[in-house]
């Protein structure tokens, strides 16, 4: 039996993925790999302190070697649920796997259900087709500006998204139309994401706030691990989007934050303060700043931030914590189209307590990490889907 865990710094890199999964070609993404590919765009990428944590054992990556001396396990995840969106793999991540996709709306919402919608809030919607978020407001900033009507959106993604100029529709009333949305959309119509997408600037200068985007999630159809971990009294906090992928639920405390060094900072302060619980962080901006606008070079810096980030971490952690680096679904900077791609997640685990150069090897199932989670704190988690590594990770 291995030694109860006090805290567990749980990290969420959103959008990088270690390769295709076996059914990537039913979803248009045959070949695609985030990280080798970012790589190979940047014509090799340092990632000393990845590395030294088995980075490249992954998956084969140009100029990363295998490392039999890895400092902590390693391994990949295999996502279950249909899909390759953030929201089911967040959730499979918690232990809870997905048996149904969610809807999807490539051609617009039906005319029905939009009007519907229009009513709720009083006013008639430009767009209502699937688009980039910075395609469709450059495209209809300037007759939303005119008009007052907000700009409704989707994407390959299950999300219904509504942009609108600050000074046009002020923020609290774009969240309010926005949680009206939730409401509305119920059985053949529940998104898994309603997103407020606020943006300030001038026709041909548009910009989107990402600091005061506001997703409204689904809740998870059974409780996850964050939930179990609650319920058993042990402190649960999330910091980036995690609140808004869980609907909240499970959490003590939610922090919302402005993008990856917003949240880094935060993680490292939390961290230093001690403590115990689960401390869970996504650090969103590979997928949403660089990942979706196929931007090769800024995900690269990306990772280099974070990997240059780690070191102060670990000197955080204390004697007894863990910290687990996943991944919730692929975003190919060098992919076509702007969509997620369909690939196997990352798994790293480091901290004092755990073993060096232990090959986890390739997971079941992204729910592995929430199974494992229930061991590590001691609690039963025999509702929750996958297969524990606890036992592995912890003498």
């Amino acid at each position: 039996m291995f030694t109860v865990l006090r805290r567990v710094v749980w990290i969420v890199l959103d959008g990088v993925g270690v390769g295709a999964l076996p059914d990537a070609a039913a979803y248009g993404d045959a070949g695609a790999h985030t990280l080798a590919h970012t790589v190979e765009a940047v014509g090799g990428l340092s990632l000393p302190n990845l590395e030294a944590m088995g980075l490249g054992n992954l998956s084969p990556m140009e100029g990363m070697d295998r490392r039999a001396d890895a400092a902590g396990a390693y391994g990949v995840l295999n996502e279950l649920s249909p899909g390759k969106d953030s929201t089911s793999g967040h959730w499979e991540l918690a232990g809870v796997v997905l048996h149904e996709p969610f809807p999807l709306f490539p051609r617009g919402f039906p005319r029905e259900l939009v009007l519907r919608f229009e009513e709720l809030i009083g006013r008639k919607v430009l767009g209502n087709k699937a688009a980039s978020g910075t395609e469709i407001v450059a495209e209809l900033g300037e007759e939303h500006m005119r008009t007052g009507r907000p700009i409704l959106y989707t994407s390959a993604d299950s999300v219904f998204q509504l942009a609108a100029h600050k000074d046009v529709i002020p923020l609290d009333d774009l969240y309010t139309m926005c949680r009206e949305a939730r409401e509305l959309l119920r059985g053949e119509y529940a998104v898994n994401r309603v997103i407020a997408r606020p943006f300030v600037g001038v026709h041909g200068s548009f910009e989107r706030i990402a600091g005061e985007r506001l997703d409204l999630s689904l809740p998870p159809p059974r409780p996850t691990v964050l939930e179990l971990c609650r319920e058993a009294g042990i402190s649960v906090k999330g910091l980036g989007k995690v609140g808004d992928l869980y609907a909240g639920r499970g959490l003590d405390e939610s922090m919302h934050t402005a993008g990856n060094g917003e949240t880094m900072d935060l993680l490292l302060s939390e961290t230093r303060g001690g403590g115990e619980g689960l401390l869970m962080a996504n650090l969103v901006d590979f997928d949403m700043l660089y990942g979706h606008r196929r931007d090769p070079r800024g995900f690269a810096r990306a990772l280099r931030e974070f990997d240059a980030f780690l070191p102060a971490l670990q000197e955080a952690m204390g004697r007894g914590d863990i910290c687990m680096v996943v991944s919730d679904h692929g975003c190919d900077p060098t992919y076509t189209g702007s969509d997620h791609t369909r690939e196997y997640g990352v798994l790293l685990v480091f901290g004092k307590p755990v073993p060096e150069g232990k090959d986890l090897g390739v997971r079941g199932s992204f729910a592995d990490c929430g199974k494992s989670m229930a061991d590590l704190f001691g609690i039963d988690g025999s509702g929750l889907d996958g297969t524990s590594f606890a036992a592995e990770v912890i003498a």
